[in-house]
């Protein structure tokens, strides 16, 4: 099978599940099949909105984001189920250990996508027999479908997988660019938003060939480093690789401070993990990830040390949040006798891109007078690039010194911890 690969060049694979959290439903509960159903938050609410929604209730319009109301007008027969994540985690780790099983090279995106690097997996057949085997044993043993796409670089890949939907595998080659992508418009191009394809009309770019086409001083006046990456991409030059460690480049941050004196106050260690609180926000914040679980240390005067940690509903990064989680970790567990050290630590890490859509969808009620400052921030990402504007919090001098030593917990120490999925959809 090797004379079916490439001798220079990659082969890459994009599997994306088709509707997943709607499609775990299902396989949960099969009377639920070939029936309208949706995902939604605070369905008892009228403000609730669609999470995800099966094919059969798009048929209806009904759509991602979509109020729940409005779905409901749309599809007076649509089914809701609240969200469980952790079924949702349990069939994203069973499809990852599927992939696994191809390559050591599969990069997680999310919760239900990611790339495989199969260059060197021509042992298990051809690249289009190994797709038709991963979508058939994913749909064999867990009941869920997926779509794949088959290309030389992971941005091709990608495109190619939304090309055909639900348990779709398409192949895209350099070659096929010219006919296949550039008359598509810009906005159905991964990574161009609906407003910078917007900002694109105003130089006279239409389509993803316009684009490729385009000037690239007009691209970078308009949209910054990032003009120029997406004319890369449209011209179907991407090099970066699959990387099976980019998820997990930071397994924990944390903070821990030995205070100057012993100190039995709960209101003195409040304030002690206030001040940890911030030190961890503002290194999540600079490390552009959020914590999917938060963790205590308390070490006592004896020196004796417990640690506690809590599984959270949705990631985190705000100072707020991570205080509020650490005083009622430390509540449950301090005996009240006096403490020398008090430690903070955000794990399970998930990249802020990654996760940010979920953590909107699940608390857009408490963002939504944010959602203002959110669009400009988004459209000046999409001009000037999306580091070009963050928040105050990842360029601050780190708080640390304020209590005690202010030191990091050591790595020896961040290996005690369980090695846990990622997720988010």
């Amino acid at each position: 099978m090797k004379e079916m690969y490439p001798k220079n060049g990659r082969v890459i694979l994009h599997v994306d599940m088709n509707s997943f959290y709607a499609s775990v439903e299902m396989a949960y509960d099969p009377t639920l099949k070939g029936k309208p159903l949706a995902i939604a938050g605070n369905v008892e609410e009228r403000r609730g909105i669609i999470v995800t929604c099966s094919y059969e209730a798009r048929k209806f319009g009904v759509k991602t984001t979509m109020p729940l109301w409005e779905a409901k007008r749309l599809c007076p027969q649509l089914i809701i189920r609240t969200p469980n994540f952790d079924r949702y985690r349990a069939a994203s780790m069973g499809m990852f250990d599927i992939l696994r099983q191809y390559t050591t090279l599969v990069e997680p995106v999310s919760i239900d996508e990611g790339y495989m690097d199969i260059t060197e997996s021509f042992e298990f057949g051809s690249p289009i027999e190994i797709a038709e085997s991963i979508q058939k044993r994913v749909f064999e043993q867990l009941d869920l479908p997926c779509s794949i796409g088959i290309a030389p670089n992971k941005f091709l890949a990608k495109m190619a997988s939304d090309m055909k939907k639900p348990m779709g595998i398409t192949i895209l080659r350099k070659r096929e660019i010219p006919k296949v992508l550039w008359p598509l418009n810009t906005n159905e191009m991964h990574g161009v938003g609906k407003k910078t394809a917007e900002k694109l009309t105003t130089i006279g770019i239409y389509t993803i060939g316009d684009l490729a086409k385009g000037n690239e001083i007009q691209l970078k006046s308009l949209l910054g480093i990032n003009g120029l990456r997406i004319k890369e991409r449209a011209n179907g030059i991407d090099h970066r690789p699959v990387d099976p460690e980019s998820i997990e480049e930071f397994k924990s941050i944390g903070n821990s401070t030995t205070l100057p004196r012993d100190i039995s106050n709960q209101q003195e260690l409040f304030h002690v993990l206030e001040s940890l609180a911030e030190t961890v926000s503002v290194r999540l914040k600079r490390k552009n990830v959020l914590a999917s679980a938060l963790s205590i240390t308390i070490r006592y005067k004896d020196r004796r040390t417990i640690t506690r940690s809590k599984k959270l509903s949705n990631p985190i990064h705000q100072k707020e949040d991570i205080s509020e989680f650490a005083k009622q970790l430390f509540l449950k567990s301090w005996n009240g006798d006096s403490v020398r050290l008090l430690g903070i630590t955000g794990n399970e890490l998930v990249d802020h891109d990654h996760a940010y859509k979920q953590l909107d969808l699940f608390s857009y009620e408490k963002d939504a007078k944010k959602e203002p400052l959110f669009k400009t921030l988004s459209s000046l990402r999409d001009k000037y690039g999306k580091n070009i504007i963050e928040n105050a919090g990842s360029h601050n001098v780190d708080p640390a010194h304020k209590i005690g030593t202010g030191t990091s917990f050591n790595k020896d120490f961040l290996r005690s911890y369980p090695d846990k999925k990622k997720d988010k959809d």
